[in-house]
């Protein structure tokens, strides 16, 4: 696999989102961040400014400033604090504060430097200051660089549900550097694992074959195997946002797993679990929804578990209230923002490699919470 990790770092590869006028790449290799041509082509501007959090900065920061250094007057740092329990206002308002004090202009370009809560929050930021600036997305978790970071969702969190308040708004640019997730904890790693594997029930069986034989490869950091799980997985959601930007129908399918996930994090508090973790575990549970549907066999659902497991991920959800733990999960499923009046939506597997989303009966849906959470 030597051969296969020097190809990788020689040669980074490119996808294109098609978004028409919006469209951009998405670029996957080693020491793209010290390589100030990795930036050439961006909108020219007196001013840019990098939004990190206090994790990744120490790390990565002077050297992304220092690529940057040749593209404009001044480039400026904002430091956030680490974690998903930050994905707020007060957050989101530190960057404001950051791009009024240094009086930016609407040509500034914001770098989200981080992993998926730094790309959220910086991408909304972006969104929204003088209506709108220019950003770049330089994910360094797995996690981001395979799905938060691509189709220009933003978003804080509000305490009753997570990225509830937020907008659609494309990068300029991703840019996946494998190299920084060498220095990701294992944690971390595994978290970002949960969103390759809904890769394959929902689009890619050949993708799903493919993990179950690399899961280790994976998560022993090997470069050929984290750019073959990143380049296939962004190519997989670029299919999905090019023919569905704001999430009208397919592009939902994407949130397999999330429905129950969204429901772990916020019962129990933003934080206590990765995201990752609950998606992994969400996928689980959403996979037994659909043999409880009549829709996948019960191979299927040991097949994902196993592997979910094999990642490091957890596949049995929490209890979140000891009186009426099912309702408490339906209750904050139907905050999810596929409910349609009250109805939750969720992704289930029609057949391996195709989703969709649909309703199902409560007392089906409490079946599966009780099959699939913790006994106190």
């Amino acid at each position: 696999m030597q051969e296969s990790d020097n190809q990788v770092i020689k040669r980074p590869l490119s996808i294109d989102i098609d978004l028409g006028q919006r469209s951009y790449p998405i670029v996957i290799g080693s020491g793209l961040l010290t390589n100030a041509s990795t930036f050439a082509g961006l909108p020219r501007a007196s001013q840019a400014m990098i939004v990190s959090n206090a994790t990744v900065a120490p790390l990565y920061a002077n050297r992304l400033k220092a690529s940057l250094q040749g593209l404009y007057n001044r480039v400026h740092l904002v430091v956030l604090p680490d974690g998903e329990a930050h994905k707020d206002w007060h957050t989101l308002n530190q960057i404001f504060d950051a791009l009024l004090a240094q009086a930016c202009d609407r040509k500034t370009v914001l770098y989200a430097l981080g992993g998926g809560v730094v790309g959220d929050v910086t991408g909304f930021a972006a969104a929204s200051y003088m209506r709108g600036i220019p950003f770049v997305q330089i994910p360094t978790t797995l996690l981001a660089q395979v799905d938060s970071s691509v189709g220009g969702k933003t978003a804080i969190n509000h305490p009753m549900g997570k990225n509830m308040i937020g907008a659609f708004y494309q990068p300029l640019r991703v840019v996946c550097d494998l190299d920084t997730l060498q220095t990701l904890p294992e944690r971390e790693l595994s978290a970002g694992l949960a969103e390759v594997i809904k890769y394959g029930p929902i689009a890619d069986v050949a993708l799903l074959d493919w993990l179950e034989r690399n899961v280790d490869a994976l998560r022993g950091r090997r470069v050929a195997a984290l750019a073959h799980a990143v380049r296939r997985s962004c190519e997989i959601k670029a299919a999905v946002v090019g023919q569905d930007e704001r999430e009208a129908g397919l592009r939902a399918v994407l949130n397999f797993g999330h429905t129950f996930g969204h429901a772990i994090e916020a019962g129990m508090g933003y934080g206590a679990w990765l995201h990752g973790e609950a998606v992994g575990c969400g996928l689980v549970m959403a996979a037994t929804l659909s043999n409880r549907l009549g829709l996948v066999d019960d191979a299927f659902v040991l097949r994902l578990r196993t592997l979910v497991e094999r990642a490091g991920l957890p596949v049995m959800a929490p209890v979140l209230d000891a009186g009426d733990n099912a309702g408490r999960y339906l209750e904050l499923m139907r905050l999810d923002k596929k409910a349609e009046a009250g109805e939750i939506k969720f992704v289930v597997i029609e057949s391996p490699g195709r989703a969709g989303v649909r309703g199902a009966p409560d007392a089906l849906v409490r079946e599966v919470i009780d099959a699939c959470c913790l006994r106190q």
